[in-house]
């Protein structure tokens, strides 16, 4: 997909971080903006940054089914049509897998991976049936491809995220569809990941245990130590154009990909960096 300018942009997670980035480099590609995210006041904040650009916001929480209709409907009713369509949405809790309960599944399963799959059965039939081309970005994470200790059930979520990205590419390619799927896959990017416990619904809040504070201190370093969201952003945009399926942003992943997977292969645990 070449051309972007005049096009309709969805971004979930609009209100910072990797999806603030990506709104303003869409933006600065000359497309129209649908932009949803749980902060009111950021995700104003992302639309007034954006320029001169046409935007749309909504409050979206992306674990709700009926609240990513509602985003399509409006979308698709107010707009005309969507071409590229990024579920960014994304939260990290870390810990231990046997310190994680129902009630941090539930939180990191509906954004991370419901999220996705929302986003998928909501936008993905309209976008085939307008028949143009268009691109669906899942941003999975580096942990969707390395699981690492003390990534918890984020690893788990994020593996299923890649799963979902890998089976809705194979899905179009089989049937002729004109979409096509990128895997976003970032490392230590500088954005809020760590303080992800802002946007937890007070039904699922916990009691953090000290295993889940030393992986949410140790990702808040990694953070502000990591890249610009706006080189994730633009990594995207290249990605689109070249159709591009796995978006790695780091080169050294490749290595350890292959790593991984020859580990796999002799049937041992892989290592961890």
């Amino acid at each position: 997909m070449r051309e972007l300018s005049g096009k309709v942009a969805v971004v979930t997670g609009a209100a910072s971080g990797i999806g603030r980035a990506l709104a303003l480099r869409f933006a600065a590609e000359g497309m129209t903006l649908m932009l949803a995210d749980v902060d009111h006041g950021e995700l104003a904040r992302t639309a007034a940054l954006a320029g001169d650009a046409e935007v749309l916001t909504q409050i979206t929480d992306v674990s709700d089914a009926s609240a990513v209709r509602h985003l399509a409907n409006r979308c698709f009713g107010e707009l005309g049509a969507v071409h590229v369509l990024c579920n960014n949405a994304g939260v990290f809790q870390g810990g231990h897998m046997w310190t994680r309960d129902e009630d941090d599944f539930a939180w990191l399963l509906g954004v991370n991976l419901w999220g996705v799959l929302h986003g998928i059965h909501e936008f993905v039939p309209r976008m085939i049936e307008q028949d143009t081309e268009g691109h669906i970005v899942n941003t999975v994470s580096v942990a969707g491809l390395f699981a690492s200790p003390g990534t918890g059930g984020y690893a788990v979520t994020k593996y299923a995220a890649l799963a979902a990205s890998l089976a809705l590419a194979q899905d179009l390619a089989a049937t002729g569809a004109k979409l096509r799927v990128s895997a976003l896959c970032p490392g230590a990017v500088r954005t809020r990941i760590g303080d992800s416990d802002r946007t937890r619904p007070s039904s699922l809040s916990i009691t953090p245990t000290p295993d889940e504070v030393e992986s949410r201190e140790w990702a808040g370093r990694a953070a502000e130590h990591g890249i610009e969201p706006s080189e994730v952003a633009d990594l995207v945009v290249s990605g689109i154009h070249d159709e591009r399926f796995l978006l790695l942003t780091d080169p050294r992943y490749e290595a350890r990909l292959r790593a991984q997977t020859e580990a796999l292969l002799t049937g041992s645990l892989p290592g961890y960096q």
